[in-house]
């Protein structure tokens, strides 16, 4: 069973940054796409960014050129850098990992506070 554990949330003022990182256990991590999704008190899940194995990004229009992706195979691990932080950022993001016909995992979650 692959587990994944999300870090590096936490409490920032607007206009601060963080970096979440999400570790994933095995060896798997190499051959599947990585995505972050955030839910708002209140609100559905909502996809936030995504990167492929190779290495292709996406993002939500909410948090282009604000946020980067990135992932480390070696380190079987995968990063979401957030600046420039807004109030509506606040969410508990999750780290998810998918392969289409090999099958999906998330993370717990780790909570993001914005505000001053």
């Amino acid at each position: 069973q692959v587990q994944l554990v999300e870090s590096g949330g936490g409490l920032v003022q607007p206009g601060g940054s963080l970096r979440l990182s999400c570790a994933a256990s095995g060896s798997i991590f190499r051959w599947y796409s990585m995505g972050w999704y955030r839910q708002a008190p209140g609100k559905q899940r909502e996809l936030v960014a995504t990167i492929t194995p190779s290495g292709s990004t996406n993002y939500a229009d909410s948090v282009k050129d604000r946020f980067t992706i990135s992932r480390d195979n070696a380190k079987n691990t995968g990063y979401l850098q957030m600046n420039s932080l807004k109030p509506e950022d606040t969410a508990v993001y999750f780290c998810n990992i998918i392969r289409v016909g090999l099958g999906e995992y998330w993370g717990k979650g780790t909570l993001v506070t914005v505000s001053s």
